[in-house]
């Protein structure tokens, strides 16, 4: 990029906020440390989710059962679940999944109470939940609020209290799933570690870089087509 392109990149970042999805950084240290959207904290009532196209937080939909998220949860920047993440899910389970081409969703454990979503956060991934949706793989990395008093000292999932991941496991198996349903819609296969959770960040980084590239290159592109 020459001196006349990074000044452009340098004035659109001052007058146009980035997109939480292509804009911003999943951080320079990933996958150890990952800077992360949240859409969702655990007092909403209603299902927030990330516009794809104009980047505002929309009001997706009421929460239709009793079911309340128990983790700050959104999704790390930069990232999709595709190829490489359902290969990795498929090998783990035995199945031929699919991704769900979204980005990858992410848990952040903490003591603080974080009264609305709409921000940025930085969290340290200690494990995941391999999840399939209606045979998509839709993983869940579970990640600790950055220097937080009661979790931020945690390495590993397995680290973490047995009802505070059961909390999470029962969540994401219950929350689609209709009280005269005996069949849930999702299903939690595995609960993964530390290595594991940055196995599936560093492929979701990479599904990602094959599906759209750098913002940099974007970026290139554009001023390309206008010369």
């Amino acid at each position: 990029m020459n001196k006349i392109d990074q000044a452009l990149w340098k004035l659109l970042g001052v007058l146009y906020k980035p997109h939480p999805w292509h804009g911003v950084s999943p951080g320079s240290e990933a996958p150890s440390v990952l800077q992360c959207f949240v859409e969702v904290v655990p007092a909403d009532t209603v299902k927030y989710e990330i516009d794809k196209v104009t980047g505002y937080l929309r009001l997706d939909r009421p929460q239709k059962y009793s079911s309340i998220c128990p983790a700050l949860y959104g999704f790390v920047p930069q990232t999709l679940c595709q190829d490489r993440v359902a290969q990795f899910s498929s090998e783990r389970t035995g199945r031929q999944l699919e991704g769900d081409g979204d980005p990858l969703d992410i848990c952040i454990l903490t003591d603080r109470p974080i009264h609305h979503g709409n921000l940025l956060v930085d969290c340290i991934p200690i494990g995941g939940l391999r999840m399939v949706d209606q045979n998509e793989a839709d993983d869940k990395i579970v990640a600790v609020l950055k220097n937080d008093a009661s979790y931020g000292s945690l390495l590993d999932i397995r680290q973490v209290a047995g009802p505070i991941l059961d909390r999470l496991r029962h969540y994401f198996i219950s929350y689609k799933q209709s009280p005269d349903s005996d069949l849930p819609t999702c299903e939690i296969t595995h609960v993964y570690g530390r290595e594991e959770a940055h196995e599936v960040i560093m492929r979701s980084l990479a599904d990602y870089h094959e599906r759209f590239g750098s913002i940099e290159e974007m970026l290139s592109e554009a001023l390309e087509a206008t010369r």
